[in-house]
């Protein structure tokens, strides 16, 4: 079958999503989920827990340490009015880049309260978009914001999550994100630890997840989506473990992002524009540990240019073997694949 031309509008990354395929509740035991580990065109059917199994000692396995803020504020209008502002990025001059609802009724220097928070709207970039003054009084922001804040969850998950840390990685480290490294959700200390043992080395890097992980595409061509820029850290320590990897395993299309960028770059700490898609040469990242993601989103082109349109087999076949979605559902482990080779079928193995 000869290749399929590279997604050019967002009906080219549209897939028909269940509703009742969106995990609403972290699973009781993280390293239970399922993982469908593509080799090429066949599939088997694992744990997360099996991760050590199918790696080789030299590989690197690189996570995506930052934390999760609390950054859902419920607040009030002067009129009582109810607002919300979801933080998403603190600035170099201290005020924060956010989305806030009811946006249009909330015009420049308009001041909404909660307990013990004081936030002015300003700018307004569109899209509900703007930017905010935080005044927290005397006590530090972060100290109010864990008072306060509630965790982002995205707005597909519905459910009420009691534990709030369960929204974070278990190497979670600055809070600094506006939604969680998902695929990392799934990693425990026994997990890291069989690795490990197994010689596979962990590394960190950071990268301040932001708006285009949960926001779907709205323009009519690919080439015309602006991706919103993140903030992004490579230790040197993991540079050097990645340069010295005999494969690099990303958890996470975070992960994958900090690491190209910095590949594509030379640069281990600053902004990333990235956008991947198809075509697209790969630097760093030889396999990919991630979730299933939305239709119609850059997370979805990332794994279009990673294993080809043959996602399209391979999120059929989740979806029919019951797996479950986005960012408290199952995972996969990728193989990047060259284009010939990205359009082949999966089929399952015992």
């Amino acid at each position: 079958m000869p290749p399929s031309p590279p997604p050019q509008t967002p009906d080219d990354i549209e897939y028909h999503l269940p509703p009742e395929a969106i995990a609403q509740h972290p699973l009781q035991q993280r390293d239970s989920a399922r993982l469908l580990v593509d080799h090429g065109g066949v599939v088997e059917h694992r744990r997360v827990r099996d991760l050590a199994d199918l790696l080789d000692p030299g590989d690197v396995v690189v996570v995506n340490d930052t934390r999760v803020l609390p950054a859902r504020l419920p607040l009030r209008r002067a009129s009582g009015g109810a607002a919300e502002v979801l933080l998403l990025e603190e600035r170099d001059d201290g005020r924060w880049e956010a989305l806030v609802r009811p946006s249009r009724k909330l015009p420049p220097g308009t001041v909404v309260r909660g307990a013990g928070l004081d936030v002015v709207v300003e700018d307004d970039f569109g899209d509900g978009r703007r930017m905010v003054s935080l005044d927290p009084g005397s006590r530090p922001l972060m100290e109010v914001l864990a008072e306060v804040g509630l965790a982002p969850l995205p707005p597909y998950i519905h459910a009420h999550l009691d534990d709030p840390e369960r929204y974070q990685t278990v190497f979670a480290d600055r809070p600094v994100s506006a939604a969680a490294p998902t695929a990392g959700l799934h990693i425990t200390n026994d997990v890291l630890d069989r690795l490990r043992r197994k010689g596979v080395e962990v590394v960190t890097v950071e990268l301040a997840v932001g708006l285009d992980t949960f926001r779907p595409v709205q323009v009519e061509h690919l080439d015309d989506h602006v991706i919103h820029t993140e903030r992004y850290l490579v230790p040197d320590s993991t540079a050097n473990a990645v340069e010295s990897a005999e494969r690099v395993v990303a958890v996470g299309t975070t992960s994958v992002r900090a690491l190209e960028t910095w590949a594509a770059t030379g640069e281990r700490e600053g902004r990333s524009s990235l956008f991947i898609r198809r075509p697209y040469q790969w630097r760093v990242v030889d396999r990919l540990l991630t979730n299933f993601h939305l239709p119609r989103s850059t997370l979805l082109c990332l794994v279009d240019a990673f294993v080809g349109s043959r996602w399209r087999e391979i999120y059929s076949l989740a979806i029919d073997e019951g797996y479950r979605f986005l960012s408290f559902g199952d995972a996969m482990l990728l193989d990047r694949m060259d284009q010939a080779a990205s359009d082949q079928r999966p089929s399952n193995t015992p």
